[in-house]
């Protein structure tokens, strides 16, 4: 059971801060026919507690540590010290992305009971190290309560327990000071962390029920804001899959999506308004499907197909073979910078928002609600998009588009800090304005009332819509594009 109380009065410092922030950089690695003695020389020398062992291609294949170590001197004595790592080393290792927060880390170390976490890349390359010690100055034990609930999760039930803290984080962390964007960021990761346990207990269901495992490679992906780490608390269910089965395989598919979509709804992420789920055949292809869809949409976009662009383009796996889903991320930026037209069209979307202020200045308003997704939120992240898959930009959230962008020479300094300072802002409205309604029972959504901020925020809110005017052509204008 988990106790949501104590998330009101976590220390954020694990929500602000990536691994690659804290990780002890580059990993002390070495390879199978290492010896123990020439390991140990190795870590006395790096001044390091653990070493990673790596396979030919540089991934983790087991790791060694000080207790490891302790326990194989005290069983074999010196004979030890001719073995090769191969033989001792402990596995498989147990790894988190550079990218994730460092909750998810101390949440996992505290349930497997580890004292060294390796942090990885996309490719399970070993690029630092987390230990038990380095964190004991993160005071913590709060803050785990969500980090890592899902992993052990076994029911919906479960799920749903975790699900269901996340307004209490999200109010706890914007307390703390934590940006809006990381906050998005953070609820992104546990509707991911959702969207992957419930595959995993779908997948170990099929298997008990008879049909057995899957019949090709797959993978489940997570599409539009949870794919862009920017959701924040009115979301529900995006999701697709990829593999590379043929049509009878689609029946084990078809199943895999709803058991998945019915758990996560059960869970509380709903089902999509829109069908934006692996349930459905549109959202359920393979690898050459999926390739042919995208041609269709590159090589006759449509006002019809905006949508299914406009959420595709911002995946990222959680389940399955990450590979298969890469090799789809660049089929598609492939096929999509071969048609300027295409590149224009999605330009052309980006710069064609409505405004929100009227010709006085005042808000546009509907019941005294002004929709800041639609006039703030969609003008951001449309152009960060188009301009990304121009320019075969892999990353998907809209900050980091805009930093990579900038890291290019296509985006001006000032207009980076702009840029991001308005996101922040949109998003902070959105997430405070989502807490007061849920507070008042009311549904979230992403319509904010303009009258009950304070005056300086107005002022600045009515100032971001200003500089988003005036940027509309810069976002979706080939000046961004070239």
């Amino acid at each position: 059971m988990i106790d949501s109380a104590p998330l009101s009065r976590i220390d954020s410092f694990a929500y602000r801060h990536r691994l690659a922030d804290v990780m002890a950089s580059p990993a002390v690695t070495g390879n199978a026919a290492m010896t123990l003695q020439q390991a140990c020389k190795r870590m006395y020398a790096e001044g390091v507690s653990s070493l990673v062992v790596t396979d030919g291609q540089g991934r983790c294949a087991g790791i060694l540590t000080e207790r490891d170590l302790l326990g194989l001197v005290s069983r074999k004595g010196v004979a030890a010290l001719d073995l090769p790592l191969g033989e001792i080393m402990s596995f498989p290792v147990h790894s988190v992305p550079a990218d994730a927060f460092l909750f998810v880390a101390l949440g996992r170390m505290t349930r497997l009971g580890l004292r060294h976490l390796v942090v990885v890349d996309d490719e399970n390359r070993p690029l630092g190290m987390v230990t038990g010690r380095a964190l004991l100055k993160i005071r913590s034990s709060e803050a785990l309560a969500i980090g890592d609930s899902i992993q052990e999760a076994d029911r919906v039930e479960e799920l749903a327990q975790a699900r269901a803290t996340l307004p209490r984080v999200a109010r706890g962390l914007l307390a703390e000071g934590v940006s809006a964007r990381n906050v998005a960021a953070v609820i992104s990761g546990v509707v991911r962390d959702l969207t992957a346990r419930a595959a995993q207990l779908s997948e170990r269901s099929m298997t008990e029920d008879g049909w057995g495992p899957a019949p090709a490679r797959w993978a489940l992906l997570v599409l539009g804001s949870g794919g862009r780490g920017e959701s924040l608390l009115a979301f529900d269910q995006d999701n697709a899959i990829v593999h590379q089965g043929n049509e009878r395989d689609d029946l084990w598919f078809a199943e895999m999506g709803r058991r998945v979509a019915d758990m996560l709804d059960a869970a509380g992420l709903p089902y999509c308004n829109g069908g934006v789920m692996a349930r459905n055949r549109e959202w359920r292809r393979s690898l050459d499907e999926w390739q042919r869809e995208i041609r269709s949409w590159v090589f006759a976009p449509s006002e019809q197909k905006v949508l299914n662009i406009d959420i595709f383009f911002d995946f990222q796996p959680v389940h399955g073979d990450r590979q298969l889903a890469e090799e789809l991320r660049g089929l598609a930026l492939d096929t999509a910078r071969q048609s300027e037209f295409f590149l224009q069209f999605l330009a052309f979307n980006a710069s064609r928002q409505d405004n929100a202020l009227g010709l006085f200045g005042q808000f546009a308003t509907k019941r005294g609600r002004l929709n800041a997704k639609k006039f703030g939120l969609l003008p951001l992240v449309s152009a960060a998009r188009a301009k990304a898959v121009r320019s075969a930009i892999t990353a998907t959230g809209t900050a980091e588009r805009f930093g990579m962008l900038a890291a290019q020479g296509k985006l001006q300094q000032d207009d980076l800090r702009d840029l991001t300072d308005i996101l922040d802002l949109m998003m902070r409205l959105i997430l405070e304005q989502q807490l007061l309604d849920l507070e008042n029972g009311q549904r979230p959504s992403a319509l904010i009332e303009p009258r009950r901020l304070p005056r300086d925020t107005r002022r600045r809110l009515k100032e971001s819509f200003r500089r988003l005017r005036m940027l509309k052509s810069l976002l979706g204008g080939m000046a961004l594009m070239q």
